[in-house]
């Protein structure tokens, strides 16, 4: 399964999406064929999106050098605290 990102238009009372030829083909995708369709929004952020901001932020160095537990009882008092 790959991932791919792809844009919802506007198809008369309905929104589609068009699939990349490259998909079509590796999957072997023809008219009528059954397909599974995972739908997730982009602006959703995902540890996956996290993990690449971070790598282009070069966090991990950075990272390295936080005190992990101090981190988390700041998040816990950032979150749970009234």
């Amino acid at each position: 399964m790959e991932q791919i990102n792809v844009k919802a238009k506007q198809w008369g009372n309905s929104i589609g999406i068009v699939l990349p030829k490259h998909i079509v083909d590796k999957e072997k995708i023809n008219d009528g064929t059954d397909l599974i369709v995972n739908v997730r929004t982009k602006h959703r952020t995902t540890v996956a999106n996290l993990m690449e901001l971070g790598k282009k932020l070069n966090l991990v160095k950075k990272l390295q050098k936080i005190d992990t537990q101090k981190a988390l009882k700041e998040v816990d008092q950032e979150f749970w605290s009234d």
